[in-house]
């Protein structure tokens, strides 16, 4: 699962890419001007950018370098009708990571995303395992010590986010920026909430926890020790 934000100022476009997109478990979140996606881009914490060329303020490039002279750094796929070979380098110059041309088939739109969203990840392959915990990344399917676990689709994403990176600390606000939408009313409260259901799932035991948390640093999912 990715957090991604979508630049795309046709609302026909973007609620066809937004429903692919959510089908494949993406969180998606779209504006339609450049300027809301610089903006974004700097309030808010996406694993991936999906950006149109043609928009009504700035144009897809100026959006893209922009960003990039800021230093940021989160991958970004050029969707377009813009279809020349120069085209595709000018983009590429400027930053972008791919480029996909319109119209598209949606499998690959969906297939070039699970790419780019692999890049920045220090764990290769479809499956996530920590300790005697495995969770199948294509399916959502979980098991701890091979019994199957049913998790709802938001606690599937936190123990994703926590299995892709074992040991490190996310903090509360951090989380909630990273897998809840900016406009809802999401809370600190919500996030431990989930998590508490998501051990008492997994039968996380009090002497000897698999996801911990620090007063000040957040929660964390502890690998090999």
């Amino acid at each position: 699962m990715g957090k991604i934000l979508l630049v795309e100022d046709d609302k026909t476009i973007g609620k066809l890419v937004a429903l692919q997109l959510e089908r494949d478990h993406h969180m998606v979140e779209r504006v339609d001007t450049g300027k809301d996606a610089l903006f974004n881009l700097r309030v808010h914490d996406y694993d991936l950018v999906i950006l149109d060329w043609m928009l009504p303020d700035l144009s897809g490039l100026d959006v893209c370098k922009g960003y990039r002279d800021a230093g940021g750094r989160v991958p970004i796929l050029m969707l377009t009708a813009r279809s020349e070979a120069q085209d595709k380098v000018s983009a590429l110059d400027t930053g972008a990571d791919d480029y996909l041309v319109k119209p598209f088939v949606p499998v690959e739109l969906s297939a070039r995303v699970r790419a780019l969203l692999r890049r920045p990840s220090t764990i290769a392959g479809k499956n996530l395992t920590v300790r005697d915990i495995i969770l199948d990344t294509s399916t959502r399917q979980v098991t701890r010590g091979g019994q199957a676990i049913e998790l709802t689709a938001k606690e599937c994403a936190l123990l994703e986010l926590l299995m892709r990176h074992p040991n490190q600390s996310f903090g509360v606000e951090a989380i909630l920026d990273r897998l809840w939408k900016s406009e809802t009313s999401a809370s600190l409260e919500t996030v431990r909430t989930h998590f508490k259901t998501l051990r008492r799932k997994l039968g996380d035991s009090e002497e000897n926890p698999i996801i911990r948390t620090k007063r000040g640093l957040g929660y964390r999912i502890v690998g090999d020790e």
